[in-house]
């Protein structure tokens, strides 16, 4: 059988009183992607800078591609390919140029080197504008040639932290399926950190969700979805009127909501009375005979019913289930994960 890509044990990482990595072990599979997903602060990107060997960690061992990360560090960053969170590409080099830098850090010969800039440039669809200063580039060109530098010297692990953070929809699918044609063409294992649902959803066969520097649960994203109570969720969308300001009428739905026996929990999402309606995601045993007797009940209560509906379970619900709370996709605070910007730390430095 074929060793683990990363293999986590015990691991811990203090920053002063405060605990960033608690004690979480886990190992990920040669060939796979594999996301961690969790909120800003969870500490996803302290654990993806222990294993690329920024930092050390306060107690616990890892292994990547095989090497110990405090005994080889050096090793480490051959065998991987890293994609930070802030964007480090040389805005004063072209494409080529900044591909050609990285490359021959890690010693690519000139031959192999001229090669595998044109593959990549052509395969990130950034030939056309290769030439060009990476500094008249858009937000989504520059991640595509980030993705493509982090794979010039033919890493057997890729580590991705939030690497659509901050692109538009368009910008961010198109990574996505960069992403995922990059791990079946170069045999790649794809480490992800990300606070986007939808973006591990499409991208990991295997996620963990960590919360308060804790793994909560982990495995598949299918599994994780049908071990939501109840495996159904109805929404219920209340018209906005002037009662609904009152809290206490709307503590009293849920609670009677929440008293039935085939009723596991009820949420009210976010955005409150002051939004043109209020939605509560309630997680039943059994949707289509629980709609009927939902809508009674909320009718029951004086309140009026803009539309009621039957929703499968999403990460976020997985997330929600585990942790009491939702995560939300805003924006995180961009972490360079580079000691300076543009280029790695030099091997053994």
């Amino acid at each position: 059988m074929p060793k683990p890509a990363v293999v986590v044990e015990n691991l811990v990482k203090h920053y002063g009183k405060q605990r960033a990595i608690d004690g979480i072990n886990f190992d990920v599979a040669g060939g796979i992607c594999f996301g961690s997903l969790g909120p800003n602060g969870a500490g996803k990107t302290t654990l993806i800078r222990i294993l690329t060997g920024l930092i050390q960690p306060t107690q616990g061992r890892a292994w990547v591609a095989g090497f110990d990360v405090s005994q080889g560090p050096d090793a480490v960053r051959r065998a991987i390919g890293v994609v930070s969170q802030a964007m480090t590409t040389d805005l004063d080099l072209t494409a080529r140029e900044n591909l050609d830098i990285y490359a021959r850090y890690y010693g690519v010969s000139y031959k192999e080197r001229r090669r595998r800039i044109e593959a990549l440039l052509e395969r990130v669809g950034l030939t056309a504008r290769a030439n060009d200063l990476v500094a008249s580039y858009s937000g989504g060109m520059r991640r595509r040639l980030e993705i493509a530098r982090g794979l010039i010297h033919k890493p057997s692990i890729l580590f991705l932290d939030e690497p659509t953070i901050g692109l538009d929809p368009q910008s961010r699918r198109v990574v996505w399926e960069l992403l995922a044609q990059f791990r079946q063409d170069e045999q790649l294992t794809i480490f992800l950190t990300t606070h986007y649902m939808d973006e591990a959803d499409f991208l990991c066969e295997r996620i963990a969700i960590i919360d308060t520097g804790k793994i909560v649960v982990m495995d598949t994203p299918s599994e994780l979805k049908k071990g939501i109570p109840g495996g159904n969720i109805v929404e219920i969308v209340l018209a906005q009127d002037q009662s609904l300001t009152e809290d206490r009428r709307l503590d009293t739905l849920i609670s009677k909501l929440s008293s039935r026996p085939f009723v596991q929990q009820v949420i009210q999402k976010e955005g409150g009375a002051l939004t043109d309606s209020i939605r509560l995601q309630v997680y039943v045993t059994n949707g289509p005979e629980a709609i009927p007797i939902l809508m009674g009940m909320v009718q029951d209560e004086g309140f009026g019913l803009q539309s009621i509906g039957l929703m499968r379970p999403s990460l976020e619900d997985v997330f929600i289930h585990y942790t009491g709370r939702s995560i939300r996709a805003e924006e995180g605070q961009k972490v360079n994960f580079f000691i300076g910007a543009g280029v790695p730390r030099r091997m053994g430095g």
